[in-house]
């Protein structure tokens, strides 16, 4: 590859001037070329929204799967071609609303993937309902008595699931988030990277002004195993938001739990297991 912009695929994107996707697509371009990683390399998998649009932008294998449902699948092929770098978008609403029971199994298995949130405290795609992360009491248009339910943390979610990489990044801070994702591309396991977002066109609060406001970088002063010292760190937000990786554990992934592809992927054997005893 000669460039980052030989990921493109020449469509362009649907979204709104001035939304935060367009700095995240353009930075993982960068991230992926920096980590010299070829678009027959990877496959991306997403759900529904405006951020799970970023299959259709790259040029590179991938799945456009149903709301909510971009893990199973995105599990599916890391099993089938454990040799391939599997990479999910997803929104807060796609990724913690629809799917959060798969998210939670997620954390449990440790397969091979990364998972890239879009954070916009929104839906934007449906136009402006809470998500699972609005704030409470946050007034919208599907909820003009304010949000009634109090907002996820998900760092805390999972660090307390012992995900094995748990990051946070902001769309407004592109050389930072750069080098988290490819510090979460290249880990070995399930890697959580939250990227705080703004939405122009159905969050006027949390717009770049604000965020500039509070986010900051940080380096963890404690061990990154540490899940009792990164759980704490997760509960800061707010007057200030730290910005960096959390926790980091080593855990033996889901793809080498499975013996039968331990030695080959699934896709390159010949003579598959037999099944007809399965099959009543």
């Amino acid at each position: 590859m000669q460039s980052y912009k030989d990921f493109d695929n020449g469509i362009i994107p649907a979204w709104c001037p001035g939304c935060g996707n367009f700095g995240i697509l353009d930075t993982f371009k960068k991230a992926l070329f920096e980590l010299n990683i070829e678009p027959h390399e990877i496959t991306l998998v997403s759900g529904i929204g405006q951020s799970s649009k970023m299959p259709h932008y790259l040029k590179c294998n991938g799945f456009n799967g149903l709301h909510g449902r971009s893990l199973p699948v995105a599990t599916g092929i890391s099993v089938a071609n454990h040799k391939q770098k599997v990479i999910v978008f997803g929104g807060d609403g796609d990724t913690y609303g629809e799917g959060g029971n798969h998210l939670l199994h997620a954390f449990r298995r440790n397969p091979n993937i990364t998972l890239f949130v879009h954070n916009n405290e929104v839906y934007g795609l449906t136009k402006g309902q809470a998500s699972p992360t609005t704030e409470f009491g946050r007034h919208t248009k599907a909820q003009p008595f304010g949000a009634l339910s109090e907002p996820l943390n998900p760092l805390a979610f999972a660090i307390a699931m012992d995900c094995s990489f748990v990051a946070r990044s902001f769309s407004g801070n592109l050389e930072h988030l750069k080098n988290i994702m490819k510090m979460a591309i290249m880990h070995e396991g399930f890697a959580l990277v939250d990227i705080l977002q703004i939405c122009v066109s159905f969050n006027k609060v949390n717009n770049f002004e604000w965020y500039k406001d509070r986010v900051y970088e940080f380096k963890a002063e404690y061990d990154l195993a540490d899940k009792l010292r990164a759980f704490e760190k997760s509960q800061e937000f707010g007057d200030k938001i730290p910005l960096g990786v959390f926790y980091s554990s080593a855990r033996s992934t889901f793809e080498k739990n499975m013996p039968i592809i331990k030695e080959n992927t699934l896709v390159s054997m010949q003579n598959f297991p037999d099944i007809k005893s399965l099959i009543c």
